[in-house]
């Protein structure tokens, strides 16, 4: 089973110095590219699964929710499952996801996606506040 696990590790050699090696876990970058996205304006929040539901509940952040990575032999790929605000330009906010999760996974690990896919699967409309009761 380690050996399995060796296998779906990101392995990089970045310096030209003979340390040792570095392995990346691709939850690692689902937790990046999560953080990323959720950073831009205009994404509402990501999308999870029943079991992140509860584990949020619970007190715990899954800041990989709504992420999926893909390692394959000529690059990465990464899925992302977000809800955006109502009103707002979704190409706009979409590219803005793709650039802001590029420009994180290269700053934090020096790796390069292959593609960034953003996937809109709601909508979120703002809830109105109920109005106060005028005072006498």
């Amino acid at each position: 089973m380690a050996e399995n696990q060796t296998q779906t590790l990101l392995q990089m050699n970045h310096n030209k110095d003979d340390h040792g090696k570095i392995e990346i876990a691709p939850e690692v970058i689902e937790v990046i590219a999560g953080i990323a996205a959720s950073e831009v304006e205009g994404v509402s929040q990501m999308r999870g699964n029943f079991a992140s539901g509860v584990v949020e509940r619970l007190g715990k952040k899954n800041h990989g929710k709504g992420v999926k990575v893909e390692l394959h032999d000529d690059g990465i790929i990464i899925d992302i499952y977000c809800v955006m605000g109502f009103g707002l330009s979704i190409p706009t906010i979409a590219a803005q996801v793709q650039d802001n999760i590029r420009e994180a996974l290269l700053n934090m690990t020096a790796l390069e996606a292959k593609e960034v896919n953003v996937h809109v699967v709601g909508i979120q409309f703002e809830t109105q506040k109920p109005e106060m009761e005028e005072q006498m």
